[in-house]
């Protein structure tokens, strides 16, 4: 079993990136392996609606940026959480306009797999964006891993959260989490209880 840990932080190794560190630690020590994935720095385009991927094997038409390398590390992992940090009360714009082109491109990728928001900021605005990378799981099928708290660590720098005793048990405890209901999962298929069979996706418009 493996999680993706996905840091959608402007630094490598920033607050979001101490706070998935603890995650790992916890995720290791109940026998799942993890990667951390930093979606870097570098400029990445929003989707523009041009539909492209729907003929393109379930990639993003543009391959300048990191889109579809999220989307084949999406297809490797049982469980993925998202870091951000909150700009804005609202998450990165880096990992809002990756999650954009990889949900609508290869949503299949991620499709039933477990998955929790995290997010690390200096004092507030951490609910608002907790609440706009949750959404990206509820569209998608996608049961949400919960903690003790809402999943958040506070501190201007990575040392700070360290200092963060509450926010860190909050990220343990969404490892352990994370790696019961991973187990639980694999035990059901072993005995025959697969995800559910999806319906045809009907799609009502409030103006014809």
């Amino acid at each position: 079993m493996k999680v993706l840990l996905v840091n959608g932080g402007p630094h490598e190794k920033g607050c979001t990136y101490t706070a998935l560190c603890e995650i790992e630690k916890e995720l290791n020590a109940q026998g799942v392996d993890a990667e951390i994935f930093w979606l870097g720095n570098k400029p990445v385009r929003g989707c523009i609606g041009c539909a492209g991927c729907v003929n393109n094997g379930g990639y993003c038409v543009f391959t300048d940026d990191v889109a579809n390398t999220l989307i084949d590390k999406a297809a490797e992992a049982d469980g993925i959480i998202f870091g951000s940090p909150v700009h804005y009360a609202a998450p990165s714009g880096t990992i809002c306009a990756v999650l954009d082109r990889a949900f609508y491109a290869g949503g299949r990728k991620f499709k039933y797999k477990p998955a929790a928001a995290i997010l690390s900021c200096r004092r507030a605005g951490s609910t608002a964006a907790f609440d706009v990378l949750n959404k990206y799981f509820t569209i998608n099928n996608m049961p949400i891993v919960s903690s003790g708290y809402w999943n958040m660590v506070h501190g201007a720098k990575a040392e700070d959260v360290l200092k963060d005793e509450e926010g860190l048990q909050i990220m343990r405890t969404l490892g352990k989490n994370m790696a019961w209901l991973l187990k639980c999962i694999e035990l059901g298929k072993a005995n025959g209880i697969d995800r559910p069979a999806g319906e045809k996706k009907i799609r009502t418009n409030f103006i014809r």
